[in-house]
């Protein structure tokens, strides 16, 4: 029994949506986001929300899935996605060059010019060391920050790096001096 497979999706005024073979096409006032349909889930509309049925139960292993990923391009199209992230160190900084680059300073011998993929969005608040990545597709948006956050992944024993605003992170002891 899949107890997300079965939620129905709220569908907000303004919001269409198109299945074309295996894909389905969200429409909202954002814009438009794709997410896959498992073979053998359909799609229909019942009382203004959106439900997901199975065939058969062979195919329960997608049904869940297929209803988290229409379930965030509906959210997506309506309200949008953002990972908020935080730089942390001495002359660590990002700044936006033009409108689709952001270059970082992490400390490397060199600046790191990152571009911006279509769709996403990058606020920078003025001191320099905190990021919004945001856009419609929620995953577009998560290997986004992820790979800004990989550029200079948080040290374990000082905590410099780039991380998650959310992220907590434990800070290992460094060498003891010799006795």
């Amino acid at each position: 029994m899949s107890r997300i497979g079965n939620k129905p999706i709220p569908l907000p005024t303004g919001v269409k949506y198109k299945v074309d073979g295996n894909t389905v096409l969200v429409e909202g006032p954002k814009g438009k986001v794709s997410a896959l349909v498992a073979k053998g889930i359909s799609l229909e509309t019942k009382n203004g929300e959106l439900v997901v049925k199975r065939d058969s139960d062979e195919h329960a292993a997608v049904h869940g899935l297929t209803r988290a990923l229409v379930h965030n391009a509906v959210q997506g199209v309506t309200k949008g996605w953002s990972k908020d992230l935080d730089i942390v160190g001495i002359g660590y900084r990002a700044e936006m060059k033009g409108k689709g680059t952001v270059v970082f300073t992490l400390g490397y011998s060199h600046p790191i010019e990152f571009p911006l993929p279509s769709g996403i969005e990058v606020a920078i608040d003025p001191k320099q060391t905190h990021l919004t990545v945001s856009g419609i597709d929620r995953q577009k948006v998560g290997q986004v920050a992820a790979d800004m956050r990989s550029l200079r992944v948080p040290d374990p024993y000082k905590n410099k790096g780039v991380r998650y605003s959310a992220e907590r992170l434990k800070k290992k002891a460094g060498k003891t001096g010799a006795k």
